[in-house]
């Protein structure tokens, strides 16, 4: 094996730490980070879906949640995958508009 052998294997080896640094670590690292948050949840939590939806976990079976959506009690059910975040995601512009409202009276 001559010098430029080794200097393309190390440039290749140098590639695959880099892909695995930038790309595959973060993204196992929040799977993971999203499965331990969909194993913690219980009755009461409020959740919002991939979809969008909002409600309160009413039951929870071993692949899905049953969630009640509103006012009107309207019961949901979802594959635990399908759970996006706990706790309500709030909108970016909100804080702004309450400062909007805040000055104008």
């Amino acid at each position: 094996m001559g010098p430029e052998a080794m200097s393309s294997i190390i440039m290749i080896l140098l590639m695959v730490a880099i892909f695995y640094f930038l790309l595959i670590r973060p993204e196992s690292k929040k799977k993971k980070e999203a499965a331990a948050m969909r194993a913690s949840l219980k009755v009461g939590d409020q959740i919002t879906t991939i979809g969008g939806i909002v409600g309160t976990i009413c039951a929870i079976k071993e692949e899905t949640i049953v969630m009640e959506t509103g006012a009107d009690r309207v019961r949901i059910e979802f594959t635990k995958w399908a759970i996006s975040s706990k706790g309500t995601q709030s909108n970016q512009d909100a804080p702004a508009t309450q400062e909007k409202e805040s000055k104008s009276k």
